[in-house]
């Protein structure tokens, strides 16, 4: 049944919109770096995953427990040597704004070109579960399913970790208003760090999962940032649950049009129901801080 099978391909995709949306909300709502380097990581992380796999046999899952916590570390390095300085000599958040997107911008590149050196400007992909499932009558492959499962696992985790650890309070807290967070003695530049960091560590854990079913190259980053960044306007900035939202929505759309219409025009499908929502609702689905 075609609609069932565009529904069930769909849903898979947009809960990896949804996984991959997250960290950049993270990263924005509450450091409020617009991070344009974003989709490079995560293309970095995938090539990752790609060579640790075809040169050392080690299984993508196995990688889910190594790159995420490098992505973790070198983030933290990148907001402490590179935007540290723009936090402290931005007079409101909106100059911090302009001036993370001019660096990140900057990162991008030497992101890409590092890439790009070591591993050529082809397109990659490597086979790993690729055996085919069918649900309610709809043949899926099983990597994507358990990309799918993964996503929503870490999904939840961090929901309960902004929800029931102090550090989440903290950093929703700063969220809302870092002046405010500052009266209940919360470190605010540390907890933006941290916000960075595990937004960091969610990219490396999207790339590791879409490198198991998406041919990939160098080029592509600028594709999953701009993914991102309409998931993340479109479900409202810092919101976890309208990441979700969004990215299932966007997911189902392409899906759709891509089976009953054309998949040349998901793109276009994609900006078109971005905008018609930005109409009406400029503020995104949902609301919230970090949460």
């Amino acid at each position: 049944m075609p609609l069932l099978d565009a529904l069930l391909n769909g849903l898979t995709l947009g809960g990896m919109y949804a996984l991959i949306a997250m960290g950049l909300s993270l990263q924005y709502g509450v450091a409020r770096i617009m991070n344009l380097a974003y989709g490079q990581l995560l293309v970095a992380s995938a090539f990752a995953a790609f060579w640790l796999f075809s040169s050392h046999g080690l299984s993508p899952l196995l990688s889910l427990w190594l790159l995420p916590p490098l992505g973790f570390a070198c983030n933290w390095l990148i907001y402490r040597l590179l935007f540290m300085p723009l936090v402290r000599r931005a007079r409101s958040r909106s100059a911090l704004e302009v001036d993370s997107i001019l660096a990140s911008f900057g990162l991008l590149f030497v992101i890409e070109g590092l890439v790009l050196a070591i591993f050529g400007g082809n397109y990659f992909n490597y086979a790993y579960l690729s055996q085919v499932l069918v649900v309610l009558g709809t043949p899926l492959a099983l990597n994507r399913l358990l990309a799918l499962g993964f996503a929503l696992l870490l999904g939840g985790l961090l929901y309960v970790f902004l929800h029931r650890s102090r550090h989440g309070t903290a950093l929703r807290a700063v969220s809302v208003s870092p002046a405010s967070a500052r009266l209940v003695a919360i470190d605010v530049h540390a907890a933006s760090a941290l916000a960075f960091a595990l937004g960091g560590a969610m990219v490396c854990a999207s790339g590791v999962l879409v490198s198991m079913f998406l041919t990939f190259n160098v080029a592509m980053g600028a594709v999953f940032t701009m993914k991102a960044l309409i998931v993340v306007i479109m479900g409202g900035v810092g919101s976890l649950a309208g990441c979700l939202v969004a990215g299932l929505v966007l997911g189902v759309a392409e899906s759709l049009v891509a089976t009953f219409v054309a998949p040349g025009l998901t793109l276009a499908a994609s900006f078109a129901l971005f905008l018609g929502l930005l109409v009406l609702r400029p503020r995104g689905l949902f609301r919230g801080a970090a949460a």
